[in-house]
C-alpha cells in the first residue's frame, strides 16, 4: 500500500510518502514545508515526491491527513487538497489529530495529556487512557489556559505530560511526569493513519473535516 501523508496543521509542516505490506511499514521521504507555502508548494513537491520514487499518481493507494488542531488556513489547505485527490482517485482517507500523534509517543499507562501551544496564552490539550495493550482509547480535546492545563495536572499527578513546545513544558510547574518530544512530521502521520485505515476508520473526501478545537475570529465576534 503506497500512502501520502499530509501535515499543514502549524508552520512546521511536511509531506510524506510511505509504503505498507502485510507485517511491513517504511516511511519513502519526508519533505519539510515552511508555513505560508503551502497553497503553492503542496501539489508540486507531491509530484516531485513521486518523480523521485519513479511512482505514478494512480499508485497511491491511500491517504492520511492531519485535521488538526492548528492554523485555520494550514489546515483548510491540506485537507481541501486531500480531499480532491482521494475523490478523483477513490482512495481511503484517514484523519489524524496531531494531539493524537503527541500522546502516541509516550510510554506509560495511564493518563496521557498531550499538549501544543495555541497561542492568546492558550493551550490545545488532549486526554487519552493508556491501555494495558500500550494502545491509546478515545481522547477528549479541549483548549485552556496556562492555569487551567496546570490545574488538570495538579488533579492528576500520576499522569504523563508530552508536548513539542518548550514552554508548555515549562507551564507544568512542578509535574514529575513531563516529556518533550520533537514535532510529529507527516512520516509519524502515515504510521497511525494505517492503523486506522486497517481498523476501517475512514473517512469519505467529502465528510474530511477539521478539528479546530478553538472557534475563528469571525465565528467569537460575529
Amino acid at each position: 500500500m503506497l500512502i501520502f501523508s499530509v501535515d499543514t496543521s502549524s508552520r512546521n509542516g511536511s509531506l510524506a510518502l510511505a509504503e505498507a505490506g502485510a507485517d511491513s511499514f517504511a516511511v519513502l521521504e519526508v519533505v519539510p514545508l515552511a508555513g505560508g507555502t503551502y497553497s503553492g508548494r503542496l501539489i508540486p513537491e507531491l509530484s516531485a515526491l513521486l518523480l523521485r520514487h519513479r511512482r505514478q499518481k494512480h499508485e497511491l493507494e491511500a491517504f492520511t491527513v492531519v485535521s488538526g488542531p492548528g492554523s485555520f488556513t494550514g489546515l483548510r489547505v491540506g485537507l481541501a487538497s486531500v480531499k480532491a485527490l482521494a475523490d478523483v482517485l477513490q482512495r481511503p482517507v484517514a484523519a489524524v489529530s496531531m494531539l493524537e500523534a503527541i500522546a502516541a509517543q509516550g510510554s506509560g499507562r495511564g493518563l496521557v495529556i498531550a499538549a501544543l501551544d495555541a497561542g492568546r496564552k492558550e493551550v490545545y490539550t488532549g486526554e487519552y487512557e493508556r491501555r494495558p495493550d500500550g494502545e491509546l482509547g478515545a481522547g477528549r480535546e479541549s483548549l485552556r489556559s496556562h492555569a487551567q492545563l496546570l490545574a488538570l495536572l495538579e488533579s492528576n499527578p500520576s499522569a504523563e505530560l508530552i508536548t513539542p513546545d518548550a514552554e508548555v513544558g515549562s507551564s507544568a510547574g512542578l509535574h514529575l511526569r513531563v516529556k518533550q518530544i520533537d514535532w510529529q512530521d507527516a512520516g509519524v502521520i502515515a504510521r497511525l493513519g494505517l492503523a486506522k485505515i486497517r481498523a476501517g476508520h475512514t473517512v469519505a473526501p467529502e465528510a474530511l473535516e477539521a478539528n479546530y478545537i478553538r472557534r475563528s475570529d469571525a465565528e467569537i465576534f460575529s
